[in-house]
């Protein structure tokens, strides 16, 4: 047989595949490759078998996804493309990276943007520059912190807050310089503030852990603030000694027509030195506007420019020979008759044989009297009188010549026996007197007198009795009913200060507050009524039956019947037709009366507000 031969089929064309478009548009490049010419981009076609078509092919968004079909009319061999194509992918990742990041970073820049303009739109960033500075003003000056303190605060909120600052120069017109400031915080603030009146306050009192306090640093201190003396406002100086106090006042040579405060304060008031005037007449003998004026143990002697027309007046710290006389003081008060405030504080008291003044006659000569014949001084607008240790001597000759129709503070402490001063303050109360507070402080006087000028006082608010001896239960014993057919003794008494007072007992003092309660039913809480009766019905029991309620009472009312403190219930007096009921008390002090127990105390705290009650403590404390 013939054999067939065998024929090898013919080899089958491998598959092609080509790219469908859309509208026949051709995909647009991946990026921008200028460099490239056609017949390259051909031979990556080819290479890649039809699956490259630029960058953007397979990964631009604006084109549909491509997918690769098969061409069997295409013959030949299927190339290799794994080599070529990864590179160019990984350039696009690459590229797509840094264009995500580029935008990323301009997204938080309008981001942060956005967020500023928000900010500028809320109402503290649309206030005026004037309005925002006015505001900053009323808060640093009306605290009594330090000003810089509360200025770096500020300053650090924002740039704008800053700037309208530092452009303030009113809010720099506080200086202080002394031990703890230094003296560059001074001269910025000196510098900041450009012409505005300052307030100067330069305190050089001797702390231990500054050191001590040396002249040099005083008189530079001086010679830094001494330019600027004729826009000060208000100027105050303390400083240890004498010898300190003459050098660094002897650089207050300028006029100052602006100064209205003036404070002198030498803390060593008790040596003994040759500075006993004044090295120049201070600030050229030129401050009209000097309102206010407190000099301590500074001799200035007596310079009548410095003391007039002032409206507070205060001196102290003048032992022996340095005191004032009666004469002197007298001349001061005629040359101040628009006087509000005036104070006698820590000085030697004269002899009674001086207490003399003198008088201008109608031909301009001086007649010498007795301070007691002199012309009254009449001071229609003080309002605050205080003499602490200042001699009752020369506290009576010139108490005696004063007329205070306005006064309303009086405070006289230490000092032997001030009933002549109470006796003169009870006259003037037949024309004016609305006095609102009186203190009596370590000294001794009159129970008659004094109930019988508390019966004058019906504007007094608060009696402070400290550490005297004369306050017995009759004084509170002619408060606690009425005077009269309708008025009552100081009826608008709402303060009591009985500190270190123990002539006085519990009964008077509880009969007095019981006075003061309102009439009104009302005005005790059904508790405490209940209370307070539950307790004196108490009183009355015998042993047995006391111990026998003990069980359903509480100890503490118990232990206060037993003791017989909450023994009754309060009386309220009748009040009699047209009578004015007085004001109810809101506070008493008792710091210091060992008479007083816990359980009194107690009593007193549910019909007053405050009450104030401490021991005495020994040296264990």
């Amino acid at each position: 047989m013939s054999s067939i031969p065998l024929v090898a089929p013919a080899a089958r064309p491998p598959p092609t595949f080509t790219w469908t478009f859309d509208q026949g548009n051709s995909p647009p490049p991946y990026d921008d490759d200028s460099d490239s010419s056609p017949d390259d981009a051909a031979e990556k076609k080819e290479a890649c078998g039809g699956f490259y078509c630029g960058p953007a092919s397979l990964f631009s968004q604006g084109q549909p996804l491509r997918i690769p079909t098969a061409d069997p009319t295409r013959n030949g061999p299927r190339k290799s493309t794994g080599n070529l194509s990864i590179p160019h992918l990984r350039e696009a990742l690459n590229s797509l990276e840094s264009k995500m990041a580029t935008l990323l970073s301009e997204r938080d820049e309008i981001e942060s943007r956005l967020e500023q303009a928000v900010r500028l739109q809320s109402p503290v960033h649309r206030l005026p520059n004037e309005l925002l500075a006015s505001i900053f003003i009323i808060g640093v000056f009306n605290v009594e912190e330090d000003a810089s303190l509360i200025l770096n605060a500020l300053m650090l909120v924002c740039r704008h807050w800053k700037e309208v600052i530092l452009s303030t120069p009113i809010l720099w017109s506080r200086i202080v310089a002394g031990t703890r400031h230094s003296l560059d915080k001074a001269r910025r603030k000196l510098e900041r503030s450009q012409s505005v009146p300052l307030d100067v306050l330069i305190d050089f009192s001797p702390r231990m852990e500054h050191g001590t306090v040396t002249t040099e640093s005083i008189m530079n201190t001086m010679d830094l603030l001494s330019s600027s003396i004729w826009r000060w406002k208000s100027f105050r100086l303390t400083i240890p000694n004498r010898p300190q106090a003459h050098a660094a006042l002897s650089r207050c040579r300028e006029d100052a027509p602006l100064l209205e405060t003036l404070s002198i304060h030498i803390l060593h008031s008790m040596q003994e030195d040759h500075y006993s005037h004044a090295p120049l007449p201070l600030f050229s003998g030129h401050i009209p506007r000097l309102s206010s004026c407190s000099i301590t143990s500074f001799n200035f002697g007596w310079d009548q420019k410095l003391l007039t027309g002032l409206r507070v007046l205060k001196l102290g710290g003048y032992w022996n020979g340095f005191s004032p006389s009666v004469d002197i003081i007298v001349r001061i008060l005629r040359a101040c008759p628009k006087l509000e405030e005036f104070a006698l504080r820590n000085m030697s008291d004269v002899d009674s044989d001086r207490c003399v003044t003198t008088e201008t006659n109608a031909d301009g000569s001086a007649k010498v009297v007795r301070a007691g014949d002199a012309k009254m001084i009449h001071l229609p607008r003080l309002t605050s009188l205080s003499f602490y240790y200042a001699g009752i001597t020369r506290t009576q000759a010139i108490m005696s010549l004063l007329s205070l129709p306005a006064l309303e503070k009086v405070e006289l402490s230490f000092l032997d026996d001030v009933s002549p001063v109470i006796e003169h303050l009870r006259r003037q109360s037949f024309t004016s007197l609305p006095l609102r507070q009186l203190r009596i402080e370590s000294s001794f006087f009159s129970e008659l007198k004094l109930v019988r000028l508390l019966q004058r006082l019906p504007s007094l608010t608060a009696l402070e009795l400290v550490d005297v001896e004369d306050a017995t239960p009759h004084l509170f014993k002619s408060m606690s009913a009425p005077a009269g057919t309708s008025t009552w003794v100081c009826p608008k008494l709402t303060t009591l200060i009985l500190e270190g007072c123990t002539s006085f007992d519990w009964d008077c003092l509880r009969s007095f507050v019981e006075s003061r309660l309102p009439a009104h039913s009302r005005a005790y809480p059904t508790q405490q009524r209940t209370s307070v009766s539950s307790a004196s019905q108490q009183a009355f029991l015998t042993p047995e039956q006391f111990h026998a309620s003990a069980l359903t009472t509480s100890s503490a009312s118990a232990f206060a019947a037993r003791v017989h403190i909450l023994a009754h219930t309060p009386v309220v007096p009748q009040a009699r037709p047209g009578a004015v009921w007085p004001q109810r008390l809101n506070s008493i002090d008792l710091v210091r009366c060992h008479q007083i127990t816990k359980e009194m105390v107690q009593w007193l705290r549910m019909y007053v507000s405050e009450v104030k009650c401490e021991t005495a403590k020994n040296v264990w404390g």
